[in-house]
């Protein structure tokens, strides 16, 4: 990975990468063309341009006289601003009065426009003409465009998609990009930085001992750090440069207090967030995949109502759960929800509204699919919508955004109890790879390091080499940090580098029980096999099995739908000593089957096969019924 892939990923982390609706015919040049209706800016030439950009400030910073005019209208740009100012200012007095923000017009008058009042006087030209103009929120359309041209100063500016041909024509070196709060926060850095270099230069030709830049921290907001700065910082290879994720072992977190009370006040904290936009037609369910049966007849929602029912009655708080459903779910589910009426659980359903429509990815046949990836996304929008507001009212403070397709999904108060103790705002659960090295060495250190390149969200076979950890998207998030974060910037909560904006944010390895995501025919054999059974609404695993792994099961075509798959089982076998088992052709299983080792059964081409009753096979390749 070079330098210049690491910044661009630091770039689509800003969302800089995201236009409107609309491109004009002049920014074309800096797009890839349009997804979900909105316009991709190529993040190569964005970088280009910022580039060429800072460039130009640099040798302008060069004069010791030269100025520089920030422009700002955005109040959400503000802080950021004045800090860099601020900060630009401590370290080279004589630019002090260089720094201005707009607080009038370059042309009424060339000195300052001057009004008294009893108490202070206000100032709303600058003293002298600028050497340059920076403007950060180009939306607004100011007029200081036609002034900068008229006046012969170049102009650097944030440009957008929707940007008019009138407009971006007098910008010297525009700077294409979405233009979020994060964006800003890194233009901003990258300009402190450029004129914190050129005085560091100038003084040591004057041979003046000034501290390092290095050791001068450059940040603005809290837990946020430029990718150029970190590369430069360390002096090491841009791998090193990663972010680090802190991993505390489950096994190490301190037990629930025995007082019932004191847990029913922590948990009257808690609200529950689940996601039911997903159907089951791959597998061949006509409704809602939170709907199908996963065993005894309980549902994927039946388990997650289920364990906080138990957990009100058993502390008599009240954990609310927030279901938010596709618009192709919702009725189905609210039909559903009817049955949990009498139920000591409060649950609220919610259609997936116009904008996650928009976020959603769409499939090969035109269907919008739910991508559980993005359902941190989905939680933001509903944030957004009045609800955070409402919940903070209400004195919650933490919420659990559970992984639509994890069925072994445990709300913990363990976890929670944790996170309130230690000022946590912000935990993923992550599960080690079957590494029985790793394993020891979390459960015996009481936390670790780990590198974002050491996390992957696959957690298929093929794809885990070279991860130590499976994050398995289940989220613990503080609101007020949800708030904070909400009110300046648009999070989009897909992944660990998201951890960055949150003050406190760590990662827990929960036992592989507590992950089994429901995605094919395979893996519902693993759950409704012996090797698993439902208590309270909580995976249990079976105490019989010895290996820390569960066996690698891949049915063939045959059994990839419900119905094939319910009709070529007469009963479940009994999986709990089987390391790996793969079936391919017309194959059927009878009765109390019993599977140990590695099994492969592969019927010839047009002919069935049929496992017997009560057989049992062990590191057995099976062809033909004579092989039985």
């Amino acid at each position: 990975m070079t330098i210049q892939s690491v910044v661009i990923q630091k770039l689509l982390t800003t969302n800089a990468h995201i236009g409107r609706q609309v491109a004009t015919h002049h920014f074309k040049q800096f797009t890839y063309g349009f997804r979900n209706r909105q316009a991709i800016i190529d993040s190569d030439k964005t970088l280009i341009c910022l580039r060429n950009a800072l460039n130009f400030i640099s040798y302008l910073s060069h004069d010791p006289s030269s100025s520089f005019l920030f422009i700002n209208t955005n109040p959400l740009f503000q802080p950021i601003i004045d800090e860099m100012t601020s900060r630009v200012s401590s370290l080279s007095p004589e630019r002090a009065s260089s720094l201005w923000k707009l607080r009038g017009f370059l042309t009424n008058s060339f000195s300052p426009k001057k009004f008294r009042s009893r108490n202070k006087k206000l100032v709303f030209a600058p003293t002298k003409m600028p050497d340059c103009v920076v403007i950060f929120d180009t939306e607004r359309k100011s007029s200081v465009f036609s002034e900068a041209e008229r006046l012969g100063i170049p102009i650097v500016a944030l440009v957008d998609s929707s940007m008019p041909w009138e407009y971006y024509k007098k910008v010297t070196y525009p700077i294409p990009a979405n233009d979020s709060v994060q964006f800003v926060y890194l233009v901003c850095n990258m300009i402190t930085k450029c004129l914190m270099l050129e005085k560091k230069k100038k003084d040591g030709a004057k041979g003046i001992g000034t501290k390092s830049t290095s050791d001068v921290s450059l940040e603005f907001l809290p837990g946020s750090l430029s990718i150029w700065d970190k590369v430069e910082r360390t002096g090491e290879s841009e791998s090193t440069a990663s972010d680090e994720v802190i991993v505390v072992p489950y096994d190490n977190l301190a037990p629930l207090s025995d007082d019932i009370a004191e847990s029913k006040q922590l948990l009257d904290k808690l609200v529950v967030v689940k996601f039911n936009g997903a159907s089951g037609k791959n597998m061949g369910f006509s409704g809602p995949k939170s709907l199908m049966e996963v065993k005894n007849g309980s549902t994927l929602l039946d388990l997650i109502v289920n364990q906080i029912q138990l957990l009100n009655s058993k502390y008599g708080c009240n954990v609310p759960l927030f279901l938010i459903n596709s618009k192709r779910t919702h009725n189905d589910i609210l039909k559903v929800l009817e049955k949990y009426s009498s139920s000591d659980i409060d649950i609220h359903p919610f259609e997936q509204g116009e904008q996650t429509q928009h976020e959603s990815i769409f499939s090969e046949e035109g269907e919008d699919e739910w991508q559980s990836s993005k359902h941190g996304s989905q939680f933001l929008s509903l944030m957004n919508g009045g609800t955070l507001d409402v919940l903070l009212a209400q004195g919650k403070e933490y919420a659990l955004v559970v992984n639509p397709d994890n069925v072994a999904s445990v709300v913990d108060p363990k976890i929670l109890n944790h996170l309130a103790q230690n000022s946590i705002e912000y935990c993923l659960e992550v599960m080690p790879k079957a590494s029985t090295g790793l394993i020891n060495f979390m459960v015996s250190s009481l936390q670790g390091k780990f590198k974002l390149e050491d996390f992957t969200s696959d957690h298929t076979q093929k794809f885990l080499k070279g991860f130590k950890f499976i994050d398995t998207r289940n989220m613990w998030l503080n609101l007020k940090a949800i708030k904070r974060l909400v009110d300046t910037s648009a999070l989009h909560l897909d992944s660990l580098s998201t951890s960055k904006l949150f003050e406190k944010s760590i990662g827990i390895s929960i036992p592989q029980s507590h992950f089994l995501p429901l995605n094919s025919t395979s893996d519902l054999l693993l759950l409704q096999s012996d090797l698993y059974s439902f208590n309270e609404g909580v995976l249990v695993r079976n105490n019989e099995r010895v290996s820390p792994s569960d066996p690698h099961i891949a049915l063939g075509p045959e059994f990839e739908k419900i119905s094939d798959f319910k009709r070529r089982f007469t009963t479940i076998p009994s999986i709990v000593k089987l390391d790996s088992l793969e079936v391919e052709g017309d194959v059927w299983f009878g009765a109390d089957v019993v599977l140990k080792g590695e099994v492969i059964i592969d019927a010839n081409p047009g002919l069935p096969l049929r496992v017997p009753d009560g057989v049992v096979l062990e590191d057995e390749e099976i062809n033909s019924p004579a092989d039985i």
